[in-house]
């Protein structure tokens, strides 16, 4: 299959920085509310990359469920390959691949546990099914067949027939950000992008970059 033909033009518009906010959160947030408009499907999901301590890069989606000036956050099995490769190595990057309105979002940063009461408040949140997932699923764990995951499942619903509790190894991360940059597909290929760093006051400073 010959992909090379595999191509469009950018034409929803441009990103100059008189448009820009000052902070990325807020630029964020106005980038967020305007996906949330559009109807999409999963509009919070994210690629989360992870290094660990080789040199194997990986990467997957995970959704986010909250953001605000101090970071993003998802939550996961702690046991779970994320998990482990960001014990040995912390630093992350996010990616929101907007595609459909022609953005990108890219956020490094370092990932840090929430506290134990963020994890039980949005633990509690969650569909009942969500929660008896989380018991039975031994997360990036070699498994026989999917029957035995169902038939887990099924031993969990007669063991919790009401309330269930958070498993000690669910919780979530916060990805407290060093650099935030916004891509905006342009004509011709000339696509805008802006980065925004903190400097040793921690202030952000945010930067033209050539596309």
């Amino acid at each position: 299959m010959d992909l090379h033909n595999f191509r469009r033009d950018y034409l929803l518009g441009g990103l100059r920085r008189a448009d820009l906010n000052l902070d990325p959160m807020k630029q964020f947030d106005q980038w967020f509310q305007e996906i949330l408009s559009v109807k999409t499907v999963d509009p919070n999901a994210m690629v989360l990359a992870t290094a660990g301590s080789s040199i194997e890069v990986c990467q997957r989606i995970v959704l986010l469920k909250a953001y605000n000036e101090q970071g993003f956050d998802f939550y996961t099995n702690k046991h779970s390959a994320k998990a482990h490769a960001i014990d040995q190595s912390p630093k992350v990057s996010l990616h929101f691949p907007w595609h459909f309105v022609e953005r990108q979002v890219i956020i490094n940063g370092v990932a840090e546990p929430l506290p134990d009461k963020d994890n039980d408040e949005y633990f509690a949140s969650r569909p009942r099914e969500s929660q008896l997932a989380a018991w039975a699923s031994q997360q990036s764990q070699k498994i026989s067949s999917r029957d035995e995951l169902i038939d887990r499942f099924g031993l969990l619903q007669q063991q919790y027939p009401e309330d269930v509790p958070r498993p000690p190894h669910w919780g979530g991360y916060r990805v407290v950000a060093s650099r935030i940059e916004f891509w905006q597909g342009g004509a011709n290929r000339l696509h805008d992008r802006f980065a925004y760093t903190r400097d040793a006051d921690n202030a952000w400073n945010s930067q033209r970059l050539s596309p």
